[in-house]
């Protein structure tokens, strides 16, 4: 019969929560219908604040892997994104074709 110690367990329990909490939230701002970022590297679990640092209305979305729209973002509104998936993702505004950046998560 196999037992697993409650210390075991209690140790493996603290390896989860360290990697949880390693997660780091990485923002990037929308000005001049511009992505402050060109392309962000991010790690799995990591997560973006998009925030709408212009005068005008953005709409962020991705349709791949990780997919999110963030739908109309006045100006001073801001989202929160997590990136659960790895791979590669083009990041675009619905609202001006212009702006691209791409993310990768490791």
């Amino acid at each position: 019969m196999l037992r697993i110690s409650l210390s075991l367990l209690a140790a493996l329990g603290l390896v989860v929560s360290a990697i949880a909490l390693a997660a780091t939230d990485h923002t990037v701002t929308e000005k001049g219908k511009k992505f402050s970022e060109k392309k962000l590297t991010i790690q799995a679990g990591d997560s973006i604040t998009f925030v709408n640092d212009d005068n005008i209305t953005h709409n962020v979305y991705s349709k791949k892997v990780n997919q999110f729209d963030t739908g109309a973002q006045k100006p001073g509104a801001s989202d929160r994104i997590v990136f659960k998936n790895k791979g590669k993702q083009k990041v675009r505004c619905a609202i001006h074709p212009k702006m691209k950046m791409t993310v990768v998560v490791e």
